[in-house]
């Protein structure tokens, strides 16, 4: 027995990409969850159980079905290795992709990643859903070890992607078991993630009381999702949305209907396939089906969209940190802009955004796209939530030592490695400053105080919680401090444009 646990341990180095160089004694633990017992690892500061089961393979009649309970095991279940990541399309080459994924996988990938204290007891607990556009990214790329060091319990998960998703073509609609949802399986998974977590995290040292979502773009934007759907109450006491855009044009069930037939008859799907048809279809031809993929309002699960639901106030009434970053315009990608992004530019943009016109199109186009995707819609969010329970409103524009000057804006998803203290698979910290680390001493802290408190505290300058009157937020940049009416004129002048074009009206 002492062999065998002497093996998994270094297997567990081998994991975390660790062996060789390894200097802290590893060791394996186990815990009993309501479907077996686990066999992890213990670290110097967490115990790291990955690849765990939170649902049934999405597989055969269940591809497109609402997620059911995962099958219980005999023995010990190694929980060492992260798991397959759910189909997605990948690099040829095994670099990351757009999500940061690369490896095999499957679509038996309903499973979650858990990093807890040493000695957790009635922890707080955070639960990360991650970003891709819904149609790339894992759960296994987040390392937690951080947050657990300073007391937090973390779980990540992996939910449907891509049309295995979000899809609600007609032969799926007609054939549902009556009283099912339809289409937004994204989200029942992460709902059920959220109910494993409800059942299972006190082992663990976690407190299912409370329990924080949080999540980077497709992974912010779900979290919206789940604070503007019903059936998600009860399974979080907060939340934090990282540049998970805030303003969403409604799409009914009917009009998906539509969008995804079309879709399918782009890979040579007969109008008149039945819904076996479909879940027969290969993976790899599902994977390919190039779209926008997102939550939408199905009529059963999802009720209305989230701006929907903070405007006529059916929005959680949670504690809820929001915000994004200074250069938001890197999903424009890289170099000058074309000449038909630009001529979307309108004319009046140029006399609100005067020192931007000033630099050029490219300049003013992607400084309105930064304003228009994310900063207005994730003040208007901070400003509808903070009508109930406080609302904190960031803005970061840090840019990491590495980048500059090449570099002068943070671009979409640079937070992430500031909030996990945890600077990725490719980045050797000979090349992370004593500036870095500060930047990410100060963020994540504010986001581990606020797990445990529902309030952000962090750094000598208090961040004020938002209202429309002071119209404060925390700039994490350098320096980073409190502004008062930041950038004011210009996400005015955006928000007074666009919102009225949202058709919010149900």
């Amino acid at each position: 027995m002492i062999r065998f646990a002497a093996l998994l341990a270094f297997f567990a180095a081998l994991a975390a990409g660790q062996a060789g160089a390894q200097t802290e004694a590893v060791q394996t633990v186990t815990v009993q969850v309501e479907t077996g017992v686990l066999a992890g690892v213990q670290h110097e500061h967490a115990r790291v159980f990955r690849n765990i089961p939170y649902a049934a393979p999405p597989v055969g009649d269940l591809r497109w079905a609402p997620p059911q309970p995962a099958p219980a095991w005999s023995g010990e279940r190694l929980a060492l290795f992260p798991g397959p990541s759910c189909p997605q399309p990948m690099n040829a080459d095994g670099r990351p992709n757009l999500g940061a994924a690369s490896g095999p996988t499957s679509e038996d990938c309903l499973q979650l990643n858990v990093f807890a204290p040493l000695a957790a007891r009635g922890a707080p607990v955070m639960v990360w859903i991650h970003g891709g556009g819904h149609r790339t990214g894992a759960g296994w790329i987040y390392d937690g070890q951080n947050f657990a060091r300073d007391g937090v319990v973390v779980v990540t998960i992996n939910y449907r992607l891509g049309a295995l998703g979000y899809f609600a073509p007609p032969a799926l609609v007609e054939t549902a078991r009556p009283g099912d949802p339809v289409g937004n399986y994204g989200l029942m998974d992460q709902i059920a993630a959220l109910k494993w977590v409800r059942r299972n995290i006190a082992a663990f040292g976690g407190d299912p009381a409370n329990v924080t979502i949080f999540g980077e773009s497709a992974g912010g934007e779900s979290t919206l999702a789940l604070l503007a759907t019903p059936a998600a109450r009860g399974l979080y006491v907060k939340a934090i949305v990282q540049s998970g855009l805030g303003w969403f044009a409604p799409v009914s069930l009917t009009q998906q209907e539509k969008a995804d037939a079309a879709r399918l008859a782009k890979i040579g799907v007969a109008p008149g396939a039945t819904a076996a048809d479909l879940r027969a279809l290969p993976v790899e031809k599902l994977v390919a089906l190039d779209a926008e993929y997102e939550p939408f309002a199905d009529g059963k699960l999802m009720t209305e969209t989230a701006t929907q639901a903070l405007a006529d106030g059916q929005f959680a009434d949670v504690p809820l940190i929001v915000g994004s970053n200074s250069g938001e315009d890197s999903l424009m990608g890289p170099g000058l802009l074309g000449a038909a992004v630009l001529a979307r530019v309108p004319p009046g943009a140029r006399m609100i955004y005067k020192e931007e016109a000033a630099q050029g199109d490219d300049a003013l186009a992607r400084a309105l796209f930064t304003d228009l995707v994310m900063g207005a819609p994730a003040r208007w969010v901070a400003a509808r939530a903070s009508t109930g329970q406080p609302s904190w409103l960031y803005h970061f524009s840090y840019v990491g030592t590495r980048f500059r000057p090449a570099m002068t804006r943070a671009a979409h998803a640079a937070e992430i490695q500031y909030v996990w203290e945890y600077w990725g698979r490719r980045t050797p910290m000979s090349l992370v400053s004593d500036e870095d680390h500060a930047m990410a001493d100060l963020m994540h802290a504010c986001w581990v105080s606020f797990a445990r408190t529902g309030h952000p505290v962090c750094g000598p300058d208090p961040w004020p919680a938002y209202t429309p009157a002071g119209d404060q937020l925390m700039e994490f940049g350098s320096p980073s401090g409190v502004r008062t009416h930041f950038r004011k004129a210009r996400l005015d002048a955006v928000q007074a444009v666009t919102l009225p074009k949202l058709d919010l009206a149900k």
